[in-house]
């Protein structure tokens, strides 16, 4: 769905496609607006990718009776050309990246959503009337099954495995539902677990809504991967079955608007006549709480567009920060910087967090948790980070690493105990599972050592 640097998948691909179309049709008569939202689900939690804040803690999935489920406090940023949704993707893969590794993982582990919102709007010059089209597409990059006898899966790994199973379970049962719906089946049983699983529940209207749904199913070839590829071709072969007949949304953000409105006003007066005795006194609590929440949507939705782009461009100065504070470069994603200078790059067993995370190294660079006493360059957690892990030093044109006490360092799959020399092309592993790769400039004389074949999943198993 991401794809790599050289090779766009299709979300990159998709939203390209859709500024070269805009650029286009537009015109005095016909303008565009888009916003882009991006969150990741991992173990049922949702978390807010664009949002820095947001990032550190999960959001609360709520359904209102005008909105349908949507995530409380996920940030619906506006963007003016495909640039900014690279930008915004880069960074936002930069956010799972340092997630996913704080949370000991080697993959994604995750689902990852990327929203996209289009709202056309059709103005009569003449008479200067206006009237708007809109459209939501949900981008879904879902993390892949597993079974926990193969992966060998134990504790916090076999729970994380257990959940993502668990949705793409509940995700087969929505679809099964929804194709015997559609084909007129026996069963007459309409219930359609939506909220069963996070993921489900929030793509409700993507699969059984005023929608056009397509799934990619990506299977293996090999002969053990034998049970999940025809497992997967099932999952697909039902989900072909679904039929949604999607209508246009004429206006919907003013109707939208209109209906928050009167439920405003009609929540107002609910708790105007709710008295104040001991058995009312949950019902004004619930009645305050759904009149927050009424309010607040409203708020959102009559953003101005002037507002939208302000707020864009406040989160991205702040998710800047915030990532330049654990000592990640806030450059375009992937390894294009600065060659003069020596970095560490971000190794990853999965492609799309692969090389995504840069730090550069100063003459002292201090490695270690966010609890240390002295504030660290690189911030790093999980199992196996001591609040002052290490020390990289920059000396007579020369690289040098030194582990403190305690602290877990390998170096090309050797332990490392005291001070030792870094070249060109070595692999790091700090901790459990924060695995780099040392780029040095050229001008120090270091040349690429092609004798360290390093793999990351047998280097895990045998440590």
């Amino acid at each position: 769905m991401m794809g790599g640097q050289d090779n766009k998948g299709i979300i990159p691909r998709l939203c390209d496609s859709l500024f070269d179309l805009i650029a286009k049709q537009q015109s005095l008569e016909l303008t565009y607006k888009v916003e882009v939202s991006y969150m990741e689900i991992y173990n049922e939690k949702v978390h807010d990718l664009l949002d820095p804040k947001a990032n550190k803690q999960s959001l609360k999935v709520r359904e209102h009776n005008v909105m349908g489920p949507y995530v409380d406090g996920l940030s619906q940023l506006a963007v003016t050309s495909f640039q900014d949704i690279d930008n915004l993707m880069a960074e936002g893969n930069k956010s799972r990246t340092v997630a996913a590794t704080n949370m000991n993982s080697e993959s994604s582990r995750s689902h990852a959503v990327f929203s996209v919102v289009l709202t056309q709007t059709l103005t009569d010059t003449k008479s200067g009337v206006s009237g708007e089209k809109v459209s939501r597409m949900s981008l879904v990059d879902l993390a892949g099954s597993e079974r926990a006898v193969k992966t060998g899966a134990v504790g916090d790994r076999l729970k994380e495995g257990s959940n993502i199973n668990k949705s793409l379970t509940t995700l087969g049962l929505v679809i099964s539902k929804l194709a015997d719906q559609s084909s007129g089946g026996k069963n007459k049983d309409k219930f359609v677990p939506y909220r069963d699983s996070v993921l489900t529940w929030l793509l409700k209207d993507n699969l059984g809504g005023n929608s056009k749904t397509v799934m990619v199913a990506t299977i293996s070839p090999a002969a053990d991967n034998y049970e999940e590829t025809l497992s997967t071709l099932r999952y697909a072969d039902r989900a072909k079955r679904i039929v949604n007949h999607a209508v246009v949304n004429e206006d919907p953000n003013a109707r939208i608007i209109r209906e928050l409105r009167q439920e405003v006003e009609a929540l107002k007066e609910m708790l105007k006549n709710a008295t104040a005795s001991e058995g009312h006194k949950e019902q004004r609590v619930d009645l305050t709480e759904k009149l927050s929440e009424s309010e607040k949507l409203m708020k959102e939705m009559s953003q101005t567009w002037e507002e939208k782009l302000q707020k864009t461009e406040r989160l991205q100065h702040e998710r800047q920060q915030a990532l330049e504070k654990m000592g990640i470069s806030v450059q375009a994603s992937g390894i294009k910087v600065e060659k003069n200078k020596y970095y560490l790059v971000n190794l990853n067993a999965d492609p799309s967090l692969n090389e995504l995370l840069v730090y550069y190294l100063k003459e002292r660079t201090f490695v270690g948790g966010r609890e240390a006493p002295m504030e660290q360059d690189i911030q790093l957690s999980g199992l196996g980070i001591q609040p002052e892990h290490c020390v990289i030093a920059i000396e007579d044109g020369g690289l040098f690493m030194e582990p403190l006490q305690n602290a877990r360092s390998y170096v090309n799959g050797l332990p490392v105990t005291e001070r030792i020399p870094l070249h060109h092309g070595d692999r790091i592993l700090w901790g459990n599972h924060h695995f780099f790769r040392v780029n040095c400039p050229k001008s120090a004389g270091s040349i690429l050592r092609r004798n360290c074949h390093f793999c990351m999943s047998s280097h895990v198993a045998s440590n």
